[in-house]
């Protein structure tokens, strides 16, 4: 089949301008896989969390950044990876292990590619962390990097809300008793998902249930391997930036904004309403016109 590109940085020998001798690198892979790119605007949302991981995880050595979209998204992308000590390179998708998958406007190529990692991504690497290009690092990755995942292939966080009441709705809707992942930041086993994920129990599983899936990619992870997922801190590794109130009142006051940027890892801006579409109005939208603006003034935003 007509291959799609994806690109991926290769471990690098320099050192960015946000490199930090405290934290110092440890990543061997991490990547990006989203059609979210394929926007002028999202593509300047994808340079903020650039900008934030390398301030913030001293990660510009042995990082892989995976994105998909038009040639002129990737080449600025490319462009400001360069900027910030990043290099892109280009993996190459087989289009053919989709030849049997559901692909439509719901369920675009895309979505399947944080579950089917270790189908696309290099046999030398054992771990990947899979997040969404609408996050915000704000402190080091390096704990949930070295997290063990006790024989599981996935780590994820769950957003309860103030009483777990949608994580029962999602338990019932999908027939589990295990909690409701989000799939927007995932830690991966990638020897155990080569032998356990298999692409056509994905495509099938998406065929059967069709439009009864809320949100695709997410459902499939939860459906079929959310009893294979280790439960991460949602407060650390994918805070939900529009609930902010929620985790203040269930810490008792404790995950006030101090708390939040001293500890959070990763802010993750859920939902449909993003920080770079006109309008946003929730509490973190400054903390991301923060970093528009810092990427401004160290000239490697290519957005204006």
């Amino acid at each position: 089949g007509t291959a799609r590109r994806s690109c991926i940085t290769p471990p690098l020998q320099q050192k960015g301008p946000f490199s930090s001798a405290e934290n110092g690198p440890f990543f061997r892979s991490l990547y990006f896989a989203s059609s979210a790119y394929s926007g002028a605007s999202a593509v300047a949302g994808a340079m903020a969390e650039l900008v934030s991981l390398a301030h913030s995880s001293a990660c510009s050595q042995n990082i892989r950044v995976m994105v998909d979209g038009c040639a002129a998204a990737l080449e600025t992308v490319e462009r400001q990876c360069g900027r910030l000590g990043m290099t892109l390179r280009c993996l190459t998708v087989d289009r053919s292990v989709f030849d049997a998958a559901p692909v439509t406007r719901q369920y675009p190529q895309e979505m399947y590619y944080r579950l089917l990692a270790g189908c696309f991504l290099p046999k030398e690497l054992d771990r990947v962390l899979y997040i969404d290009p609408d996050i915000l690092v704000l402190n080091s990755l390096r704990p949930l990097w070295e997290t063990p995942l006790e024989g599981r292939l996935f780590a994820a966080a769950s957003h309860p809300g103030k009483t777990g009441l949608m994580n029962n709705i999602n338990q019932v809707r999908l027939g589990t008793d295990c909690k409701y992942f989000n799939s927007g930041v995932l830690l991966i086993d990638l020897n155990a998902a080569r032998a356990q994920v298999r692409p056509q129990d994905i495509f099938r599983y998406a065929e059967e249930k069709g439009k009864a899936l809320l949100l695709p990619d997410q459902d499939i992870l939860n459906a079929l391997y959310g009893d294979r997922t280790l439960e991460l801190d949602d407060t650390l590794w994918n805070y939900d930036a529009r609930n902010y109130n929620t985790y203040l009142l269930r810490s008792g006051g404790v995950c006030d904004m101090d708390w939040v940027m001293r500890n959070t890892g990763i802010l993750h801006f859920c939902g449909k309403s993003k920080p770079w579409r006109p309008g946003y109005v929730r509490r973190f939208g400054i903390l991301y016109k923060h970093y528009i603006q810092l990427t401004r003034r160290t000239g490697a935003y290519l957005g204006d």
